[in-house]
């Protein structure tokens, strides 16, 4: 009787996981039924832009339903994560986020309206890319020295712009200001779009933009770019140097990932991961990601979940340095 109970138990068991994946394929079959938003944290024209309408086509594509972008800047990037966590979850709404909003505002936000670590569920992280000092032509530095020079000479003097506080660019130049001993003031703006309008308009001196987003200007002759904040030099550019080779131990990466609402099916997260990391080793857009300066990755969720949490700790500690308050 013992080995019959046993032998019963062990066929539930099959049966329930049988059925449990005919579920799980059932979700994934039927998915999507509708057009699908993807959600983009910062207005037309940033790097988290330029990245979702580079793969939205190639995801309706495999999807067979379009996807829609829909830029929701806002708060820092912090209103669109807000929306996700709103969203039905169902895999028909997206969000292709930049770090700041994931791993720097759980840090400089007390009253902070989701945890990214719980709230939201991580697909893949596209890419990531070295960021670019960049100065106005009119302001009067060649170098990341000549820069930190002036700001020295005029305290107090010099703003840079940002794409909002808590963004990667606004911690990016808080670290550069805190590294190079110097007083210059932030600028926070909607989104990497206005923020890079203003500095080609002359109302700020300075940005460290993500180089997909400022390269084009770079070549117009519109911008001066001073230095990349990764440790090594751009392959893409080589004649920039880093700024670590005038401030040892700088560096920042920017990074633009997939992310859906909490309970979103398995099935379907597992579905986008797999379609988006076919998707950034096709070598059409490898290619065109490499050219805006962006490393083509396409990780797993629970290997992207595992790098938020790590960099949430990282800038916990750069923001308690730089002794920024939290709003």
């Amino acid at each position: 009787m013992a080995n019959i109970g046993w032998k019963f138990v062990a066929v539930l068991v099959v049966v329930m996981t049988v059925h449990a994946a005919g579920h799980a394929q059932a979700a994934e079959s039927k998915y999507p039924q509708r057009p699908v938003r993807m959600m983009v944290s910062y207005p037309p024209g940033g790097p988290s832009d330029l990245t979702a309408r580079l793969v939205a086509p190639h995801l309706t594509e495999v999807l067979g339903q379009q996807i829609i972008v829909d830029n929701r800047g806002g708060a820092g990037g912090t209103l669109a994560v807000a929306l996700l966590t709103q969203a039905a979850p169902d895999g028909h709404t997206l969000l292709m986020s930049a770090g700041g909003e994931i791993v720097i505002a759980p840090n400089l936000r007390l009253k902070l309206p989701y945890d990214p670590t719980k709230d939201i569920r991580p697909v893949s992280r596209v890419g990531a890319s070295q960021l670019v000092l960049v100065v106005h032509p009119a302001v009067a530095a060649k170098s990341v020295k000549d820069m930190i020079a002036l700001a020295k000479a005029r305290p107090g003097a010099l703003n840079f712009a940002s794409a909002g506080a808590g963004s990667t660019a606004h911690l990016a130049g808080e670290q550069f200001k805190y590294l190079a001993g110097i007083d210059i003031v932030h600028v926070p703006y909607k989104g990497a779009g206005p923020a890079l309008a203003e500095l080609m308009a002359g109302q700020v001196q300075m940005l460290i933009s993500a180089y997909s987003s400022a390269f084009a200007h770079i070549k117009a002759g519109k911008l001066r770019a001073l230095g990349v904040t990764g440790t090594r030099r751009l392959a893409s550019a080589p004649e920039l140097p880093t700024i670590a080779e005038t401030l040892p131990g700088y560096e920042v990466l920017s990074w633009y990932g997939l992310h859906v609402p909490r309970g979103t099916p398995p099935a379907i997260v597992g579905r986008l991961h797999r379609e988006l990391a076919t998707i950034v080793r096709k070598p059409e857009i490898s290619e065109r990601l490499a050219a805006l300066g962006i490393e083509p990755e396409g990780n797993s969720p629970d290997e992207f979940l595992a790098q938020i949490k790590a960099e949430i700790a990282a800038w916990g500690k750069v923001i308690t340095a730089a002794k920024l308050p939290k709003e």
